[in-house]
């Protein structure tokens, strides 16, 4: 076998990589060779470090995953990496468990794998849907607050009218965004329109 190549992946800034770079570690991955994203969540076809992972790996090389669900969250990007290395004749380890595309068991086990990784970013979607729903229903979920007050909005637009600032001039004497000045300007011009 060439060199056994590691990803790890966690979805939020808040997770920790710690557990899932262990895991790599024991099932032999040199700690040099091992490629994280951190932030991402594993519907986010742009990983950066799952990219150089699979730059990484050559013919008879082994790109190794704590678990499918850290390498993709749905069947049609599993299949498109797990046959990507195949094609490349580098072997794909889930655990310690290496995927045999060849045989047909082991097509069945990865494919039933990542039909539960989509199933669980499904229902994830669906708790995520009706938590905000339901908190929408109880006036908990207002939104973005907006960065300027109603009071500051109304002595921009006084400025803005008198013609004694520009946009980039307002900007800085409030301390927000040129965007943020256009929006507040433009809700004022749609309510007088």
């Amino acid at each position: 076998m060439g060199i056994n190549v590691g990803y790890a992946r966690c979805s939020t800034d808040e997770q920790d990589l710690t557990a899932q770079r262990e895991i790599l570690l024991g099932l032999g991955v040199d700690p040099e060779r091992i490629y994280f994203d951190h932030g991402l969540t594993g519907t986010t076809r742009a990983r950066p470090g799952l990219d150089q992972a699979l730059a990484a790996v050559r013919l008879g090389d082994r790109l190794t995953v704590p678990k499918l669900d850290r390498l993709a969250r749905s069947v049609p990007d599993a299949r498109e990496i797990g046959d990507s290395l195949a094609d490349r004749g580098v072997q794909l380890a889930l655990g310690p468990t290496v995927y045999d595309p060849t045989d047909p068991m082991g097509k069945m086990f990865f494919n039933i794998l990542a039909t539960f990784a989509e199933f669980e970013v499904d229902l994830l979607r669906l708790r995520t849907r009706e938590g905000m729903a339901i908190a929408k229903a109880k006036g908990k979920l207002r939104g973005k607050q907006p960065k300027l007050s109603a009071r500051q909005q109304a002595h921009l637009v006084e400025l803005h009218q008198a013609g004694k600032y520009t946009v980039v001039e307002l900007a800085e004497l409030f301390n927000v965004s040129r965007p943020t000045v256009y929006r507040v300007l433009d809700r004022v011009q749609s309510v007088c329109a």
